[in-house]
Formats: C-alpha cells, sequence, structure tokens
C-alpha cells in the first residue's frame, strides 16, 4: 500500500477536483485521506517549486484510484468544494 499523498503504482486514477493554488489540493488530499480515500497531487512538487507555471488556471489535480472516485466526489460535494464531473 502506498504513503499517504502517493500514487499508487498500478491503478488507473481519476481527477475529482482542479485546484487553483497547491494549498487548496493539498486541503482536498487531506480531507479525503483522513476520510478513508487515499488521494494524490500529481502536480505537488512542480507546483511547490514553480508555482508561477500554475498560477493562471485551476490545473493543479487532485486524483483517486477509480474505484475511489464516486466516494471522493460526494466527500469532497458534501463540504462545500467543487468536483470535476
Amino acid at each position: 500500500m502506498p504513503a499517504c499523498g502517493e500514487a499508487p503504482a498500478s491503478l488507473p486514477m481519476t481527477t475529482v477536483a482542479n485546484c487553483a493554488s497547491i494549498d487548496h489540493a493539498l486541503l482536498l488530499r487531506s480531507l479525503l485521506e483522513g476520510c478513508g480515500v487515499p488521494a494524490f497531487v500529481p502536480d505537488e512538487l512542480n507546483a511547490q517549486n514553480q508555482p508561477f507555471l500554475f498560477s493562471s488556471a485551476s490545473n493543479i489535480r487532485v486524483q483517486v484510484a477509480d474505484e475511489n472516485a464516486v466516494t471522493a466526489r460526494a466527500i469532497l460535494t458534501e463540504n462545500g468544494h467543487t468536483v470535476e464531473p
């Protein structure tokens, strides 16, 4: 099993949210993981080290395994966050 915030090696992933800031993406990841849904921010290191590349659009992705996508979207929606279809 991968560590918190680490992508599973072979699971197909679904983007459940796009965030304008790394802080918001990490907040959503923390919320999902606190609810028992492993989540991954594939752009985490780039967004932290080169924030100017991510400042113009909501393109910092929060992803979960395909099998957890429905649950993750429900958690995010219940907590007032926008989700990707």
